[in-house]
């Protein structure tokens, strides 16, 4: 496989705007593809310009989190770069195994890079790898020890940290704006994870370690869904929580942080966000969205890809994105900021710098 340069040439005549169907994803796969998912095409196949594959998690695109910002990414690359992709995503386990081997061994397009969106692929790309030695891929989320693949991890606990801090530092204090408000005598805020594995603890991991630096007597109320599609479960189990005197709960759970959202509404709370900017992606619950952990996965995709153009593939390496190399933040909700103390904000730019620096440490399991 070649990686070409372009010229401003190339470039104007390189990839149509996928638009908002290829963001949604909601285009039906037809033919041979039935078997293994949804897929949205771009346009025509041009071979002298890269072309990549996204393979993205579970929950699909529109999710307004983590697959969308993996889209975000591979957007960008298309209009820096020129490149070709097409979006595919799985609606079962075993279609991300069919999906890998089918993009591994498409000629038409001949695929540059595959894109491999979440933890749940490194099983079967583990093995996909070793079979498809000349094919490039990169995956979010896992490490595959392979010459052929770029690994992309995040620092999720120290992300996490930030939000734990906030979420300490304001269930002490009387908050009352939007349509959220705090019962500072409850001091407690709460968790909800999709599924519980290595990687969704060190979301938890973080947020206790952060509501505890902000104030030892919080309590943290946590809870694990099964799944990062169940809004309703979500609901509920955010619902209880608000009913038990949280203030404030985060989420990891993917696409069913909706609920959690929906809680905080109907029980006059507040939520956390996480991946995306979820205030933005999300505006309908900005009044309760008082900050969101954001992921970069759209500039791991965009890297990878970028690495790819310009004949750097990472493969072999694990790349990893903290705080310090801006993967991971804590940004403030677009309506809600104004809710943070200057002196709150100001704390949380001193724990921010004190991780970058070494002087805090923060766990990636669950103490105790």
């Amino acid at each position: 496989m070649s990686f070409p340069r372009f010229t401003r040439r190339q470039l104007l005549q390189a990839t149509a705007s996928v638009g908002a169907a290829g963001l949604a994803g909601c285009s039906d796969i037809t033919g041979d593809n039935e078997s293994t998912g949804r897929q949205t095409e771009t346009e025509q196949v041009d071979e002298d310009v890269t072309q990549v594959g996204m393979i993205y998690a579970l929950a699909g695109l529109d999710d307004r989190s983590f697959n969308d910002a993996a889209n975000r990414g591979i957007q960008r690359a298309r209009l820096d770069y020129g490149i070709s992709f097409s979006n595919h995503e799985p609606e079962t386990r075993d279609d991300i195994a069919l999906l890998q081997q089918r993009l591994a061994d498409s000629k038409a397009p001949d695929y540059d890079l595959l894109c491999c969106i979440g933890f749940v692929q490194e099983g079967s790309l583990s093995d996909i790898a070793s079979e498809s030695p000349e094919q490039r891929f990169m995956i979010v989320d896992s490490v595959v020890d392979a010459e052929n693949v770029a690994s992309y991890v995040f620092s999720e606990h120290e992300g996490s940290f930030q939000a734990g801090h906030l979420a300490g530092e304001l269930t002490s204090r009387e908050i009352d704006l939007g349509t959220g408000a705090t019962v500072p005598d409850q001091r407690t805020v709460g968790f909800v994870g999709g599924v519980e594995n290595p990687l969704i603890e060190r979301f938890e991991a973080g947020y206790r370690a952060g509501t505890n630096y902000a104030d030892s007597d919080v309590t943290v109320r946590s809870s694990y869904l099964g799944n990062f599609s169940d809004i309703e479960g979500a609901y509920d189990t955010a619902k209880a929580m608000y009913d038990e005197g949280a203030d404030i709960v985060y989420h990891a759970a993917g696409s069913a942080g909706l609920g959690v959202f929906q809680a905080a509404q109907a029980s006059n709370r507040y939520a956390i966000g996480v991946d995306a900017d979820q205030s933005r992606s999300n505006p309908q619950y900005a009044d309760v969205i008082l900050a969101s952990m954001v992921k970069r996965v759209d500039n791991a995709v965009y890297s990878a890809t970028t690495d790819v153009v310009e004949n750097d593939f990472q493969g072999g390496n694990v790349v990893s994105l903290g705080l310090e190399a801006n993967g991971v933040d804590l940004v403030y909700g677009i309506s809600l900021e104004p809710a943070v103390p200057d002196e709150v904000a100001a704390a949380l730019q001193q724990s921010r710098d004190d991780i970058v620096a070494g002087e805090i440490t923060v766990p990636t399991e669950v103490e105790g």
